[in-house]
């Protein structure tokens, strides 16, 4: 083998990668159920867990913050990643099922072959290299096998998830003596052969396998390694550690004991509260956070900075209400406590304080729950003025689970677009739409629910009047009629299929498989469970982990 090899394990592994994106994509695209199944499952819990018949095993690229994340806890928290992958199509809700449907680009193995690049080299700089190898060479100069087998096999055993191959441990530790030998370098020598490992199919793609399920004869179940990282992605949205790597070689996922014991320990660990900082990001569509602007002639108290604040003031209300103290889910949308931030505070109109500083509302403010913060107002808002049916349809799609119609390719939009019409508020525009047959159908289900949010602008800040005009922001929610953004808060609180389409969102999250038919009965089983627990998502997250069906896999 010649030095120009050794460079290309990277290169041929690329083709690797592309030959499996290909497989990955070649099965039948799904795409989201128009029915909203939640309530009905929800009315007729089952009294023992069903069992699947559609449960595929899936290829699965690793997404962004899952590829950090792992590469974090392998190399370290202040590993530097100058990467940025495109994000996948969203299916049935949520990003996440997107991977299992995804290749990698040409451009992507680019990203992927830099980042590999930059933290091999990172791993055997002088900063990194006495803590992250476990060993020291005999000389700097030379080839030293026996020190890059034992760097190469610890870290190739927690990146792929299970134990190297012996023959490709010996053709990695083989690569690694040459560069050296032909560099006089042993740490320029090993980072050559981990950019290999980092390109390596087994590294970026999550490939599940089968095994034949003892308990249940003519059934198949993941193996250990596959349900460990399975279970690693749902809770904490990263590849397994050592611990669960450990477990899963000693058959301990195999077990419901086993089981219990693993699922108990990671939902105690802090690692939890990433992975539902993960899912709730990827089920209400924070990544349009990226693609957010605001007219600073309508909105100058918008800047990036709150857009950025927004986002965490969420994810740290749900993190702190769901995981630290392990409240009511349904309280999301009622809650009065949130967080602020200096840059927050502009838009809420409080006194600004160093830092995040936990706030509570007072009885009669209309900041009530999730839906009354500036990253939902926000997002479902247009640049320069706020919009009932787009923050209509969120409620309904995100947070319910039930899919709006696109609208019809022949909508007129003159109606209300026309700058010579007089319409003061919103109510007044969107009535012009609710009397035209062509668009009542769809706007019937959205506008009634968004112009509850009226009281908040485009930017998610809190009015009284629009254009002059008293804002009346009464509405209703499947015949629940409410006065102000506060009602809409307690009407979702109170709905059975509030609770199902986090059922739903999180088990098509967990096994990343979105919900193509057959689930009903198991959904019902989880809805029963999560109602008995009150609600609790810990509870819910440890209901999925610990069912057979999370661990089942089918033939097709």
């Amino acid at each position: 083998m010649n030095f120009v090899s050794v460079r290309s394990i990277a290169l041929s592994t690329a083709g690797v990668i592309a030959a499996v994106s290909l497989a990955a994509c070649s099965g039948k695209t799904e795409t989201a159920s128009a029915k909203p199944q939640a309530v009905a499952a929800a009315s007729a819990p089952a009294t023992a867990e069903p069992q699947l018949t559609k449960a595929p095993a899936r290829v699965r690229v690793l997404t962004q913050d899952q590829y950090f994340n792992s590469l974090a806890y392998v190399f370290g928290p202040d590993a530097r990643i100058d990467a940025r992958f495109p994000p996948f199509r969203r299916t049935d809700g949520l990003l996440a099922l997107g991977a299992a449907a995804a290749g990698v680009t040409a451009s992507g193995v680019e990203k992927f072959q830099h980042a590999a690049q930059l933290i091999a080299a990172q791993v055997v700089d002088v900063r990194h290299r006495d803590f992250l190898v476990p060993c020291k060479p005999k000389s700097v100069m030379e080839a030293d096998p026996a020190c890059a087998a034992q760097f190469i096999s610890a870290t190739a055993r927690l990146l792929y998830r299970a134990p190297m191959a012996p023959e490709k441990l010996a053709t990695t530790v083989a690569a690694a003596n040459e560069a050296a030998g032909k560099v006089h370098d042993f740490y320029r020598g090993l980072s050559f052969a981990l950019e290999g490992v980092l390109l390596d199919p087994n590294f970026i793609f999550a490939a599940e396998t089968g095994q034949p399920d003892p308990g249940n004869p003519g059934r198949l179940r993941l193996d250990p390694h596959s349900a460990a990282t399975r279970l690693s992605l749902f809770l904490w949205n990263q590849l397994p550690d050592d611990t669960l790597l450990k477990a899963a070689d000693r058959g301990d996922l195999n077990t419901k004991a086993g089981r219990a014991k693993i699922v108990d320990a990671m939902l105690a660990n802090p690692r939890i509260e990433e992975g539902t900082r993960a899912f709730f990001s990827d089920m209400l569509g924070f990544d349009d956070f990226d693609s957010l602007s605001k007219d600073p002639m309508a909105y100058a108290s918008f800047t990036g900075a709150t857009a950025i604040d927004a986002r965490e003031q969420t994810l740290r209300v749900i993190v702190d209400q769901l995981i630290k103290k392990d409240g009511d889910y349904r309280d999301l949308f009622t809650t009065r406590t949130t967080f602020l931030s200096p840059a927050l505070a502009a838009v809420y109109r409080v006194p600004s304080a160093p830092g995040w500083v936990q706030t509570e509302f007072p009885e009669g403010s209309q900041r009530s729950g999730l839906l009354s913060q500036v990253s939902f107002l926000a997002l479902h808002a247009h640049p320069a003025r706020s919009s009932p049916t787009r923050r209509g349809k969120a409620v309904r799609e995100q947070i319910l689970c039930q899919k709006v119609p696109e609208p019809p390719a022949n909508v007129d939009f003159s109606i209300v677009e026309d700058p010579k019409a007089v319409y003061h508020t919103a109510r007044e525009r969107v009535t012009a739409h609710l009397v035209n047959p062509v668009c009542a159908g769809c706007h019937k289900i959205t506008d009634p629910i968004g112009l509850a949010l009226e009281n908040f602008d485009g930017a998610g800040q809190y009015r009284e009047t629009e254009k002059g005009a008293a804002i009346d922001a009464s509405g209703s929610l499947d015949g629940k009629p409410f006065k102000d953004a506060a009602g809409l808060g307690q009407a979702l609180h109170d709905s059975p299929a509030l609770t199902a389409c986090v059922v739903r969102r999180a088990f098509s999250y967990g096994v990343g498989s979105p919900d193509t038919g057959g689930r009903d009965e198991l959904m019902a089983y989880y809805n029963k469970a999560f109602s008995a627990q009150g609600y609790k998502f810990k509870g819910l997250l440890r209901n999925i982990a610990l069912s057979d069906a999370f661990y089942t896999v089918t033939e097709k």
